[in-house]
């Protein structure tokens, strides 16, 4: 059967919908189109068994659950059974009782398809389709489809199968794109992760294949079709896990749908409920190859405790050891998940990929979350590439999207390298938009890009056509698709500068006035004793102090006679011994207010020293500098901020490392403004043709 023959029988079968007008809107068509076309197939599979597991089940009453199960499974000969007495050709025999009797042939299937058809919520659509008298013909119908291995076998059924998934997200774009990743962004991914693979043709290979978040399977099955593409004897082994319940039951049915392990797509919490993090044997679980497309920009906010609790108890030994990302999106959790469970290099490594939007590039200030994890993936040498995909490839969202690809075994000519590929413009426009989609890779674009990625070259170019934005026509040209950065290259020092604080002081009425603005002023007639009594003395005392202040900067005042002293120690010392005549005793706090209140900025001042004879800095005149890594931090202060501000210096104390990936700031091409001839000359065109226009409205 070729690939359009998928397709004819794909489309056969979702024409079954037709009867389903009306009753249904089209985005709910998959909701019975699916579970049906596996009922079916389970149907037709299981023909040549049938009798001998009802026999089976029949003598079987005196053995336990377990023992039953596995008796079932061994006669049936492959991982399911049904002991039903019906079959979907006996279920029409009596339309009246059609929805009863097929409840009770799913309920008679073996626990793994009665789990799979109650997360299909199909039950609700057997009511559904009874009370409106659609049953009787949408099983009618499906009972005509040969689904016999004989007809289809497993491979091409699991092509059909596949076909029907993405019909039926198209056909539901509004929310595909939460749960169904187009098929050229998945082969492409796996195209970057396994083409460069050497192992692949050897007989008898065994290869693991893990998504995270596996939505309705595609990642899984666009991998095992190019494994088993370049070997027939190849033996992949695809596990998967995700919290949606339709999407589960799609993804584990066509896993079951192509005869192979449908236990190892498991649903839950990939976070908290982690189906792969100790194997039987007590090891870590590790993979071949991973690919996901989390969810974009989607807190983590339900499974926060579990994994701050990871994070702070296990460190490195869990999987959130580099740091957390900010609550509302959860996209490097899923990275970090994905690394911890790599096979160690010496024991063969792993290969990942997975579908970001911009934000994971460059989101989180140095030592913040973000960064942090992005500077242990980088000094790990763990990136290998990151691809700049084009705008509008996605049914749920228009917004630009990269595919990371990281690895613990890079090729020896790319170790503390990345290789960043911009194919922002390489796409054909679709004949029809889907949602969001209004863009598509082609076979020959993906092929391209994985050569570039192959090739490895530092300014490799293509030549780019597009559309002139003001004058609409097409130009061709040369634009560099492919830049070789060094790891360090997307490090950079966040350096705090400091100024110092340059304070002039004067003891006049304004100045003293701004001290009942001073909150440890202001605590002085306050109390918090427990006591009526001590209250009362604590507040004259504090009231008595206050007093006592105001006098000693009025006397301040009248000796200086407003005199602006522009050195603080000079006005300290004033201060100090005014006090001291006065028997006035300040203590830090008291002291620290009046400097607060008398004091104003000027830049004419000396500098302000602390108790150490230490320059203070200024908080307001505090700045930051990103200085890269490979440049000396002296040199750079020296070059940038010292000309302006040369009584500037560094706080080494506060210095953060971080790591960001400005992939479009790379790629950026500056495009000179059109000349002032040719944008006039555009405008007498558009006048002229305005002109003729309300010309012939008149007319």
């Amino acid at each position: 059967m070729n690939a359009r023959t998928h397709q004819e029988l794909a489309g056969f079968i979702w024409r079954i919908c037709n009867l389903l007008r009306g009753t249904y809107k089209r985005n709910e068509y998959r909701k019975v189109i699916l579970p049906l076309t596996v009922l079916r197939r389970f149907d037709c599979v299981m023909e040549d068994t049938r009798q001998a597991v009802r026999q089976a089940h029949s003598t079987s009453g005196s053995l336990s659950n377990e023992v039953r199960h596995t008796l079932l499974l061994t006669t049936a000969g492959r991982g399911f059974y049904n002991t039903s007495p019906f079959e979907f050709a006996t279920l029409l025999n009596d339309p009246n009782k059609l929805a009863q009797n097929l409840q009770a042939y799913i309920n008679d299937f073996s626990p793994n398809v009665r789990d799979i058809v109650e997360k299909f919520g199909f039950s609700e659509h057997i009511q559904r389709m009874a009370e409106k008298n659609l049953l009787y013909n949408v099983v009618t119908q499906f009972s005509h489809v040969d689904l016999s291995p004989e007809a289809v076998d497993n491979t091409q059924m699991g092509y059909v199968f596949e076909e029907l998934i993405r019909i039926g997200s198209e056909q539901a774009n509004e929310e595909a794109g939460e749960h169904f990743t187009p098929r050229e962004v998945i082969r492409l991914m796996v195209n970057l992760i396994l083409s460069s693979e050497d192992d692949l043709n050897k007989a008898g290979t065994v290869k693991t294949v893990y998504d995270p978040a596996c939505g309705t399977g595609g990642m899984l099955s666009v991998a095992d079709e190019f494994l088993r593409e370049h070997n027939s004897a190849i033996q992949p082994i695809l596990f998967g896990q995700d919290y949606n319940d339709e999407s589960w039951a799609i993804c584990k049915s066509d896993i079951l749908i192509k005869g192979e392990d449908a236990d190892l797509i498991v649903l839950g919490d990939s976070f908290t409920q982690d189906a792969y993090n100790i194997r039987d044997d007590g090891q870590r679980q590790t993979f071949d190859y991973m690919l996901a497309n989390p969810p974009f920009g989607v807190e983590w906010k339900n499974q926060e405790t579990e994994i701050k609790r990871e994070h702070s108890t296990l460190g490195h030994h869990g999987r959130f050891g580099a740091g957390l990302p900010r609550i509302n999106d959860g996209s490097l959790l899923f990275l970090q998940h994905m690394l911890s469970k790599m096979r160690l290099a010496e024991q063969g490594g792993s290969r990942i990929a997975i579908v970001f939007n911009g934000s994971p590039l460059f989101t989180g200030d140095a030592g913040q979350g973000e960064s942090e994890i992005r500077h242990w993936i980088i000094k790990n040498d763990w990136l290998e590439a990151i691809v700049a995909l084009p705008d509008q490839l996605f049914y749920n969202t228009g917004i630009s999207t990269y595919i990371w690809v990281l690895t613990n075994r890079k090729e020896p000519h790319r170790v503390g390298k990345v290789q960043l590929i911009d194919a922002r413009q390489m796409y054909v426009k679709m004949r029809k938009s889907l949602g969001n989609k209004r863009n598509e890779l082609s076979q020959e674009q993906i092929d391209d890009i994985a050569r570039i990625h192959g090739s490895f070259q530092d300014g490799e170019t293509r030549a780019i056509i597009d559309e002139d934005p003001v004058t609409h026509l097409t130009r061709t040209r040369a634009r560099v698709v492919s830049k070789i950065f060094d790891n360090d290259e997307f490090g950079y020092r966040k350096v705090t500068v400091e100024r110092p604080l340059r304070l002039n002081f004067a003891a006049t009425a304004e100045r003293i006035s701004r001290l009942d603005e001073q909150r440890t002023f202001q605590n002085l007639a306050k109390s918090n004793k427990a006591d009526p009594t001590q209250q009362a003395d604590a507040i004259a005392k504090g009231k008595a102090k206050q007093k006592a202040i105001r006098n000693l900067l009025r006397t301040v005042s009248e000796e200086t006679k407003g005199k602006t002293f522009l050195d603080a120690a000079q006005f300290s010392a004033t201060l100090d011994a005014n006090a001291k005549k006065a028997k006035v005793r300040l203590n830090k706090g008291e002291r620290t207010a009046i400097l607060s209140a008398l004091g104003e900025r000027d830049p004419a001042a000396e500098p302000c020293l602390d108790d150490n004879g230490n320059i203070q800095p200024d908080p307001d005149l505090r700045d930051t500098e990103t200085v890269p890594l490979r440049e000396r931090v002296e040199a750079y202060i020296a070059r940038e901020v010292l000309p302006h501000a040369p009584d500037a210096w560094t706080d080494h104390a506060k210095t953060k490392i971080g790591y960001e990936v400005p992939l479009n700031r790379q790629f950026y091409v500056y495009e000179p403004p059109r000349a002032l001839e040719d944008i006039e000359t555009s405008l007498q065109t558009l006048e002229s043709e305005i002109a003729q226009l309300l010309a012939e409205v008149t007319t």
